[in-house]
C-alpha cells in the first residue's frame, strides 16, 4: 500500500491563495485519495476493482459538472474569481494538468489489478487464455445478441455526421471496399443498454469487453470490406442544468433541459493511444473540439465500467458481508417504531444498524388506521423505492400525503419526474417546492390520532431517502416525539410548500438563520476560550468552503479554540499555518463505507466530549450553497442518550480513526496517519458493536467499549 502524500500545486491564484485551498483541485485530490485505496493491499482485490471503479464515475461527473461550468463561464468571458484568487481560465488549465495526471495514474493502478486478478483467476479482455469452443460461443454470442443491435453509420460529405450521447462510446473504422480499393469510414456507436464486458462461459472467470468483441467480429459488419484499422473513443458532455428562476412550468421546464443535456457541449474526448490519426481528425472536427480536453490512453477506456467485474461470484477477494443491525429498541416494542419512539428519541446509524427502520416506519403509518397525515421530503429516492411504495400506499388507504420531490437532484432529475408523476396519481399532494433553492433537507412527520389527541412523529436525516446508498453510505436517522421538534418540522413543509417564513423553536433552517446559528456556537466558543474556559468546536461533514465560515474558524483558532474538522472531500481551509489555524486539524476517512452524515458540536464550557456540549446533525455542509441556496436543516440533540451516540461514539470514532485516515497538511499534502501501536478503524468498531441510544434494554451498558479522547489527540 503506497504511503506517498496526495498533494497538489494550489500556487495558481494571488494573495487569497495563502488562505485557502482551491475547491476543484481539492476534490481532484479527494479522488486521487479514493484512487490510493486500489492500491491498498489490506482490502480484498475485487474490493481494490471498486475503488478504481468509483475513482473513474467520481472524474467523469466531475469533468461534465465542474469542468463544463468552468469551460462555460471561460467561453461566456465570465471572470469571476473563486476563493483562492484564481480566474475561470486559470483553473481550468491546472485542473486540466490534474486531470490527465489522474487519468494516467487510474490506468497504472488498472495495469497492476490486472495482473493481480490474472494471478487469482479473473481474467480481463485476456484473448489468449479463449478456447476454440470459447471462441465459437462469443462468435455465436455476438452475432445472436450484440450484431442485430448495431448500426454502423458511414461517415462522408453526404451523410450528416451521427450525434454521440453524453458519454457515449464508440468505433471507428478504416476500410477498403474490395471490388474498387476506394476507403471509406465506419462509425459504431455501441448501444449503452450492452454490457461494458462479456463473461466467456466456465468456472474459469474470462471477460472480453463489447468492444474488443466488436472488432474480432467486425468482418461479419462489413462484408465484402477489407479492415486496415479501428480506434475507439468516448464522449463526454456538459451535463449540467440551468433552470431559469421565471420558469413558469417546472416541471415541463426539467424535462426540456434534460433533453438538452443529452446534447451539451462536448467537454472531454477519450481515444486509444493507437487512434488512427485521420479520423482523430475527423472526431475533432465534428465534435467542435477546439478546446476539449483529449485524453489518450493505452488502457481501458470508461473506469467506471470496470464495475461490472466486482460482480464476479467470488466472495473470496470482496469484502466479508455485513447484515445491518435492526435496533434493539425498536425490538423490544414488539417491531412498532411509533411506541419505540414514544418511550425516548432514539438514533439509527446507517449502515451499521438498517434502514428498514425507516421504511417501517412510514409503512407502519400508512398501515395505521390512527395515522391522519404523512409529510416527506424526498430528494433521492433511487430506482426502486420502498419509500416511494409506502407513501402511495398511505394515499390509496386514505391518509393526507404530500410529498416535496425535488427535481433538481443531479442525475436523479428524471427518476424524481418518474415519482412524482407516480405519486400523484396515487393522490399524494405532490410539491416541487421552490426554484431558486433545493430543498435539500431530510425530513418526514406523521400525525397520529392518539388518546392524549394528536401527536407528532418525526424523521430527520443527514442523508436521503435511498435504500442503495443507505447500506453503503454512513448517516444518522434521528426519531423523535418532541412537540416542538413536531410543531417545527410542520412549519418547515409550510416554508416548502407555502413559501410562509417560519418561526422555530429548536430547528435552524437553511436558507433563514442556520448559518448565523453555526456563527453563534462559534462565536460563544471564541468567548470562553478569552474567558479562559475549555473552548473546542468538532465537526463531521463532506466539504468545507465556505468562505465566510472558513474565516470563522480561522479567528476561533486564533482565540485559542482547538477544532477538529473531519472531511470526506473537498477542503478549502488551509490548517495548521501559524498565526492563522494552527489550532485547527483536517482529516478524512476513506474507506469499505462512504462518510456522509453531518455533525457539528462545540464544547460549551467543558471538555470534549462531554454532556455538556452543544450537539447538533444536519443535513448541510459548510458550503456556501448549502448556507444560501438549500433548504437544510440543523436540528439539536437533546436527549442524553441520543447525545452520547453521535458525540462520544459517533464523532469521536471519527476523531480517533487511525487506519482509513488521512491528515491534510498547510500544503494541501493528504498524508495517511499513521495508526501506531494502537491502530483504530472506526468503519469495523461500528460494524462490531450496538448504538448507545438503540440497544434497548437487553444489552447492558458495558456492551459498548467507551472510546477515550486522549490528551494528545485532542
Amino acid at each position: 500500500m503506497s504511503s506517498q502524500p496526495i498533494s497538489y500545486d494550489n500556487q495558481i491564484g494571488a494573495e487569497s491563495g495563502e488562505l485557502y485551498f482551491n475547491r476543484e483541485l481539492s476534490w481532484l485530490s479527494f479522488n486521487e485519495r479514493v484512487l490510493a485505496e486500489a492500491s491498498n493491499e489490506h482490502y480484498p482485490l475485487l474490493e481494490r476493482l471498486r475503488f478504481l471503479s468509483i475513482s473513474g464515475s467520481n472524474l467523469d461527473e466531475f469533468v461534465m459538472i465542474r469542468v463544463a461550468g468552468l469551460a462555460g463561464q471561460v467561453q461566456r468571458g465570465i471572470e469571476r474569481q473563486s476563493i483562492d484568487g484564481c480566474s475561470p481560465a486559470q483553473q481550468l488549465t491546472a485542473i486540466r494538468e490534474r486531470v490527465t495526471q489522474l487519468c494516467a495514474r487510474q490506468q497504472k493502478e488498472w495495469r497492476e489489478l490486472r495482473g493481480h486478478l490474472a494471478g487469482a483467476g479473473i481474467h480481463i479482455a485476456d484473448e489468449e487464455r479463449v478456447s476454440e469452443a470459447a471462441y465459437a460461443w462469443l462468435r455465436e454470442f455476438f452475432l445472436e445478441e450484440i450484431l442485430p443491435v448495431l448500426t454502423p453509420q458511414v461517415i462522408d460529405p453526404s451523410h450528416p455526421f451521427p450525434f454521440i450521447t453524453n458519454e457515449g462510446t464508440g468505433l471507428l473504422f478504416t476500410l477498403v471496399r474490395n471490388s474498387d480499393r476506394e476507403r471509406i469510414t465506419e462509425m459504431i456507436l455501441i448501444p449503452p443498454a450492452l454490457p461494458r464486458f462479456v463473461r466467456v462461459p466456465g468456472a474459469e472467470a474470462i471477460y472480453i469487453s463489447i468492444a474488443s468483441l466488436i472488432t474480432r467480429y467486425a468482418d461479419h459488419i462489413f462484408p465484402g470490406f477489407t479492415i486496415e484499422g479501428d480506434g475507439l473513443f468516448r464522449v463526454l458532455r456538459d451535463s449540467d442544468i440551468e433552470i431559469e428562476e421565471e420558469a413558469e412550468d417546472l416541471v415541463r421546464t426539467f424535462r426540456t433541459a434534460i433533453q438538452r443535456r443529452r446534447r451539451g457541449k462536448v467537454i472531454q474526448l477519450d481515444l486509444e493511444d493507437d487512434f488512427d490519426p485521420a479520423a482523430e481528425q475527423v472526431l475533432m472536427e465534428q465534435l467542435g473540439l477546439s478546446d476539449s480536453l483529449v485524453i489518450k490512453t493505452g488502457g481501458v477506456i470508461g473506469i467506471d465500467g470496470l464495475a461490472e467485474i466486482v460482480e464476479e461470484d467470488r466472495p473470496d477477494l470482496k469484502f466479508e458481508p455485513y447484515t445491518p443491525r435492526y435496533p434493539e429498541r425498536i425490538r423490544e416494542h414488539d417491531g412498532d417504531c411509533f411506541s419505540a419512539i414514544r418511550a425516548k428519541d432514539i438514533v439509527i446509524h446507517h449502515p451499521y444498524e438498517s434502514f428498514e427502520v425507516v421504511v417501517d416506519f412510514i409503512r407502519q403509518a400508512a398501515a395505521d388506521p390512527d395515522v391522519v397525515a404523512i409529510k416527506q421530503t424526498l430528494y433521492r429516492a433511487g430506482s426502486q423505492s420502498a419509500v416511494i411504495n409506502a407513501l402511495i400506499a398511505a394515499a390509496e388507504a386514505g391518509k393526507s400525503v404530500t410529498a416535496v420531490v425535488e427535481l433538481k437532484a443531479r442525475f436523479d432529475e428524471e427518476q424524481n419526474l418518474m415519482w412524482a408523476s407516480q405519486l400523484e396519481r396515487a393522490g399524494v399532494q405532490v410539491i416541487y417546492g421552490f426554484v431558486g433553492l433545493k430543498t435539500h433537507a431530510k425530513v418526514a412527520m406523521v400525525v397520529r390520532r392518539e388518546e392524549e389527541g394528536f401527536r407528532t412523529y418525526c424523521h430527520f436525516g443527514t442523508g436521503n431517502y435511498h435504500p442503495v446508498t443507505a447500506r453503503t453510505y454512513t448517516d444518522l436517522s434521528f426519531f423523535t416525539a418532541r412537540p416542538k421538534l413536531g410543531r417545527d418540522a410542520a412549519r418547515l413543509f409550510n416554508f416548502i410548500t407555502g413559501y410562509v417564513e417560519p418561526q422555530m423553536q429548536l430547528l435552524h433552517v437553511a436558507p433563514i438563520d442556520l448559518r448565523e446559528e453555526l456563527y453563534r456556537c462559534i462565536d460563544q466558543e471564541v468567548a470562553n476560550a478569552q474567558a479562559g474556559l475549555p473552548a473546542a468546536i468538532w465537526a463531521k461533514c463532506n466539504q468545507v468552503s465556505d468562505k465566510g465560515m472558513i474565516d470563522k474558524l480561522y479567528s476561533a483558532s486564533q482565540a485559542g479554540v482547538q477544532i477538529e474538522l473531519v472531511v470526506r472531500g473537498v477542503c478549502c481551509l488551509r490548517p495548521g499555518v501559524p498565526g492563522l489555524s494552527d489550532n485547527i486539524r483536517v482529516k478524512s476517512i476513506i474507506g469499505r463505507f462512504l462518510e456522509h452524515s453531518r455533525i457539528y458540536a462545540f464544547a460549551n464550557g467543558a471538555p470534549m466530549p462531554s454532556g455538556d456540549a452543544t450537539v447538533y446533525i444536519s443535513s448541510a455542509d459548510m458550503m456556501d450553497r448549502n448556507f444560501d441556496r438549500r433548504v437544510e436543516t440543523l436540528i439539536p440533540i437533546k436527549k442524553s442518550t441520543v447525545h452520547d451516540q453521535v458525540l462520544d461514539q459517533v464523532l469521536l470514532a471519527n476523531v480517533l480513526d487511525t487506519e482509513q485516515s488521512w491528515e491534510l497538511g498547510p500544503g494541501g499534502e493528504y498524508r495517511r496517519i499513521d495508526s501506531g501501536e494502537h491502530p483504530f478503524n472506526c468503519h469495523q468498531y461500528f460494524m462490531t458493536n450496538p448504538s448507545l441510544s438503540g440497544r434497548g434494554g437487553a444489552l447492558q451498558a458495558g456492551a459498548v467499549p467507551k472510546l477515550v479522547l486522549h490528551e494528545s489527540e485532542g
